[in-house]
């Protein structure tokens, strides 16, 4: 929604106004009464015991995310514009947020050329994820695929000495926001291929003389490429996120995926298989290199009904332990079904519910997300103290969201 007096305001402030073209104030505000429950079994202790954990909150972006942003454009003439988009999460539950711009801070020049973007933006390996998922990533209903990846990179990223881009509300460690970026983005116009390619200079110190310097520690390097016609949508995409590179013990996230959409008008399908790489380096002779994998697979519809819309997906991840341990391996699957009932362009009403079954819970942590919620996006981390101390390993999860979303 353009705010134009706002745009005089600010613009002649600066006294820019007359080269200005636009400048738009846009966001979303969205919350939903919000249930979670999750179920942990002991393993290796008689009697067996199982404890459950519930939480019902008020929570934002059970639809979408919640936040307020500005973006304008100026009109350089040449076929040539440049153009900022600042965008900052909001925690309207509580009255929080809105005090960095942490979804996106970019500035960018646009021509025949393509896009030329600079600064904190979505990694080009996290869109598929997002894309091709029926519940846009948001709420209980999130693409498994999102959740276990972010749980990885939280989880991963502490073990390596905190977490970097701007902590868990904004982003943890090149998942699906990555700072200091340059990207670039073809042209349209190109019979519907599109594509892009990022990196993120980690920012260290390079120093003479010091073995192993400058450490990459928080460089990203990645790319998408797709085809989109009439109702068809593939694309590819992949990724590296440097967690740590030193000699012995270093250490990259790579992401690989491939997700596809079709609209057939009365339902369109989705589908995605992911598989992400945890690659260590050897340290010593006891801790030798390894890849864990985590293969994900993701399929779902959406259908029209009405003013409303149907949304069901159904997922699996395996985990695949690179040390070649016996009984090491893990697996979680997940069923999401929601209906989203528009009052208006700007206005919905939603409800989503959840189901999610663990498999050998005890043996990798980002397969679990729990905190205690598996279901809930927010909290990405790794497993609660109970898990670890007391033998529990988490069985199950369910969960619902019901609210409203207003987008301005």
């Amino acid at each position: 929604m353009n705010k134009h007096l706002l745009a005089l305001c600010a613009l002649a402030s600066a006294g820019t106004a007359a080269a200005q073209s636009s400048v738009t104030v846009f966001g979303v505000v969205d919350a939903a009464v919000s249930y979670y429950s999750t179920t942990s079994r002991s393993y290796g202790f008689t009697p067996p015991r199982e404890v459950t954990q519930s939480q019902t909150v008020l929570s934002p972006s059970g639809y979408n995310s919640s936040r307020l942003g500005f973006r304008g454009t100026e009109d350089l003439g040449g076929g040539l514009s440049a153009s900022f988009w600042l965008e900052a999460p909001l925690a309207n539950d509580v009255g929080g947020g809105a005090a960095n711009f942490g979804r996106r801070s970019t500035v960018s020049l646009t021509g025949p050329f393509g896009e030329v973007r600079l600064g904190r933006d979505y990694t080009a390996s996290f869109w598929n994820d997002g894309v091709f998922d029926p519940f846009g990533v948001n709420g209980v209903g999130t693409n498994l695929i999102a959740v276990v990846n972010s749980n990885l990179a939280a989880t991963r990223a502490l073990a390596t000495g905190g977490l970097l881009n701007g902590g868990l509300s904004a982003g943890t460690d090149s998942y699906l926001r990555t700072s200091n970026a340059i990207g670039y983005f073809l042209p349209a116009g190109l019979a519907g291929f599109y594509g892009q390619a990022q990196y993120a200079f980690h920012e260290n110190v390079d120093s003479s003389n010091v073995p192993g310097s400058p450490s990459r520690r928080g460089s990203y390097a990645g790319g998408r490429f797709g085809w989109a016609n009439g109702g068809a949508d593939v694309a590819v995409g992949y990724g590296e996120s440097t967690l740590a590179s030193t000699t012995p013990g270093g250490e990259k996230i790579k992401t690989l995926n491939v997700g596809a959409s079709y609209d057939f008008g009365i339902v369109k399908v989705f589908g995605e298989w992911s598989r992400v790489s945890d690659v260590r380096d050897a340290v010593n002779a006891t801790t030798p290199a390894a890849t864990d994998r985590y293969d994900g697979l993701m399929t779902g519809v959406t259908v029209p009904v009405g003013p409303g819309l149907v949304r069901v997906s159904i997922a699996r991840v395996n985990f695949n332990n690179g040390n070649g341990l016996p009984d090491s391996d893990a697996s979680v699957r997940k069923l999401a079904l929601g209906y989203v009932h528009n009052l208006s362009k700007r206005t919905a009403l939603y409800a989503s519910v959840a189901r999610i079954n663990i498999d050998d819970g005890h043996n990798n942590p980002a397969v679990m997300g729990v905190t205690p919620l598996v279901l809930s996006v927010p909290a990405i981390f790794p497993q609660p103290t109970y898990v670890t101390t007391n033998g529990m390993q988490p069985h199950g999860s369910y969960g619902y969201d019901f609210g409203i979303r207003h987008a301005f």
